[in-house]
């Protein structure tokens, strides 16, 4: 396992002797630069020839004199004539906002819902996978980056429209379908149908989300979501903009949104080495969910292992993702889980009561299940979830 380096030193490696930069979007855009890095987004002139059979008039949006303001994230995209937004989804054709994934998803798989990953919501099932090309962040560490990067005109893609999905989870058996991958955020209008058309047929409908989106289109997804994994990627704004090229707290308030209107609710935290392993800033994370009612909520710390923009960096040691959950327990966390390390313990669901394996899992296949009626068997205390 290569050694660990601070921050501070990793981000001046990686400047290349760019010189001394100032702190803010200055330090942002020279980091984002040293790794050919374009947040602002690589503009290409579009036309109305460029309207096809999976273009439709995007939602949330608003005209302003700089051009159409995108209102689906925080990011709130000034998209001119002929260009498109940060996310490569939404494109500016002669003043009307058009989105351009609709029903052609370039991922679409079976998996377990235990790999979204989920671990209170209806274990062993599977739920019917699908994504489009394009993403509203730029994280330089995204396992997905091959399709979160790019246009949804530059990936190979099925033709699947909403129905299509419905009829395929149908087919294969899914009792659910899980908007994943990329980030359903920037498929809203296709993620959107297809949960409504998915709700009417009984199957259920999943986010699994960085959950960088504005309040109004989110809680209208919330009509017919039923569950979501948020990865909320640290407790710093500063390392949500230099790494994620994002900010904190929308994410905060897609958490409160998510539980206020019913959604079953799990939390991804990646601990990238150098970047997000600060106990520290854990144990304020865990604080602040304790706070905000987020005891029953499972908490996942997931092991970061080096891809994309972030080679350079040694996996998470395992001591250091076991430290962050014992300070998620301590701060009264109930179900706090570690994935991305085979063979761990840590997967289990324990009873917060008695402290027993009530569900013991291996990878993703579930080897026990101790509970009756949403109860511990062995204590009868009532184990959060949503179970068959």
């Amino acid at each position: 396992m290569g050694s660990k380096i601070s921050k501070r030193k990793f981000i001046k490696n990686s400047l290349l002797g760019a010189g001394a930069v100032s702190c803010g979007l200055c330090n942002l855009n020279s980091f984002a630069n040293s790794f050919n890095i374009d947040f602002k987004n690589q503009r290409q002139t579009i036309s109305a020839n460029d309207i096809d059979k999976w273009t439709i008039e995007a939602r949330y949006f608003v005209q302003t004199p700089k051009g159409i303001k995108c209102l689906i994230c925080p990011n709130e995209c000034k998209i001119l004539p002929g260009e498109e937004g940060d996310c490569k989804t939404r494109i500016n054709i002669d003043g009307t906002l058009y989105y351009i994934a609709y029903g052609n998803p370039c991922a679409v798989h079976v998996d377990p819902i235990e790999k979204k990953p989920l671990y209170h919501f209806y274990p062993s099932t599977k739920a019917f996978s699908i994504a489009t090309a394009g993403c509203n962040l730029a994280c330089l560490n995204c396992q997905n980056w091959e399709i979160s990067q790019t246009s949804p005109r530059k990936t190979r893609n099925y033709d699947l429209l909403p129905k299509d999905v419905v009829d395929q989870s149908i087919k294969n058996d899914c009792k659910s379908i899980a908007y994943t991958y990329s980030d359903p955020v920037a498929f809203f209008e296709y993620a959107y149908d297809t949960a409504r058309l998915a709700h009417e047929a009984g199957i259920k409908n999943v986010l699994v989300s960085a959950g960088y989106i504005n309040a109004e289109p989110l809680k209208e997804l919330c009509k017919f979501s039923d569950a979501a994994n948020i990865d909320l990627k640290s407790f710093s704004n500063e390392i949500y903009e230099m790494l994620n090229a994002g900010k904190l707290d929308p994410v905060l308030e897609t958490l409160k949104i998510l539980k206020s209107e019913g959604v079953w609710l799990e939390i991804t935290n990646l601990v990238v080495p150098s970047w997000t392993d600060d106990m520290d800033m854990i144990r304020k994370m865990c604080t602040w969910l304790a706070e905000n009612g987020f005891t029953d909520t499972p908490l996942h710390f997931s092991r970061f292992h080096p891809q994309y923009k972030l080679t350079e960096l040694p996996a998470t040691p395992p001591s250091a993702l076991n430290q962050a959950r014992k300070i998620a327990l301590d701060c009264g966390l109930n179900y706090v889980y570690i994935g991305n390390v085979p063979g761990t313990d840590a997967e289990n669901t324990y009873c917060p009561n008695c402290k027993k394996i009530v569900l013991e899992r291996k990878g993703f296949h579930l080897l026990q299940n101790k509970l009756k009626n949403n109860h511990c068997t062995f204590c009868n205390a009532f184990i959060a979830g949503k179970w068959k």
